[in-house]
């Protein structure tokens, strides 16, 4: 009997749910639905549609049901430093802001008040991006203090996702290194750096590390959609996942993951976090079986899809 495994990828474009199984020693991948994604105006903040894009992958599971290919397990990843915040009530504060809304001007600044840039590179080997989760998160206690007072958890955007199919919330490693605060020589939080910044520790959920059980479809969506299946964290960031996809033999390979962002790096085994590496601007991301994605950002194809956005209808190709 075949069986189905299901992917869900999520890009700042678009997303895809698609079946995977293998097939005479080849993993072959079958689209199952595609769904358009992007982040919208609201309360003057570029925000992303979650509940919008959840329902697309409800979509996605009951396509398979219909053409008779039912997963045996599924998981979702998507782009990294994004996250949401819920109250007691697991109900989501304030907006579901996205990465290219400009709250975080001016928060490197607040930031490095409290930790300077040097000592936070070398805790987490992670690069400077004013869209990091560090610096959103000090938007939200300079912007929005009362959000974090009623905050109970934090939750990347692909752990928001297995929640919602799940009911259980955890928090996958290679997605949680994207925010700058994970620390790389543990692997874990680094609650110095939190506690310095004044982010409350409740919010930060266990890590775990891709190939993690998550749960099962909540009762309620197993009736919706017409079966059950097993939720298992992959790495949760998208590019973790697509270096796991680099047809290489040995550890000696160099890689270009193109999208919305653009990155080019190779894989290690320890990070480097020294001085030389923080002024060039590589990162050190979390990868699978506790690898590092030695990476650095450069142009991707967002400039693409925004002048096709921007553009008169008329003068497109």
């Amino acid at each position: 009997m075949t069986k189905y495994y299901a992917a869900v990828d999520m890009g700042a474009s678009s997303g895809r749910l698609i079946l995977g199984h293998m097939e005479n020693g080849r993993m072959e991948l079958e689209e199952i639905h595609r769904f358009e994604n992007g982040m919208v105006k609201k309360d003057g903040e570029l925000c992303w549609e979650f509940d919008r894009i959840f329902k697309e992958i409800v979509a996605g599971l009951k396509k398979c049901k219909e053409i008779g290919k039912i997963p045996v397990s599924m998981g979702v990843d998507t782009w990294g430093v994004d996250f949401v915040l819920l109250d007691k009530d697991d109900k989501v504060l304030g907006n579901t802001v996205g990465y290219r809304d400009h709250r975080t001007e001016g928060m490197d600044e607040e930031v490095y008040k409290l930790i300077p840039v040097e000592e936070l590179y070398a805790r987490t080997g992670i690069q400077k991006a004013i869209y990091n989760t560090i610096y959103q998160l000090m938007a939200v206690k300079t912007k929005h203090p009362e959000y974090l007072e009623q905050a109970e958890t934090l939750l990347h955007v692909p752990d928001y996702f297995h929640f919602l199919l799940t009911g259980q919330k955890t928090c996958e490693y290679t997605e949680a290194t994207t925010g700058q605060m994970v620390n790389a020589q543990t692997k874990d939080w680094d609650y110095e750096i939190i506690d310095k910044l004044g982010y409350p520790r409740r919010i930060f959920q266990k890590l775990i590390m891709p190939g993690t059980s998550v749960g099962h479809l909540t009762e309620e969506l197993q009736k919706e959609v017409g079966f059950d299946v097993e939720v298992v964290a992959p790495a949760t960031h998208d590019t973790g996942s697509a270096v796991l996809a680099v047809p290489a033999n040995d550890d000696d390979f160099i890689y270009i993951s193109s999208g919305t962002w653009s990155l080019m790096g190779i894989e290690r085994k320890t990070p480097d976090c020294s001085p030389k590496s923080c002024e060039l601007n590589f990162t050190n991301e979390g990868g699978y079986a506790g690898r590092f994605r030695y990476i650095k950002n450069i142009m991707g194809l967002w400039t693409v899809s925004y002048t096709h956005l921007t553009l008169p209808t008329t003068s497109r190709v």
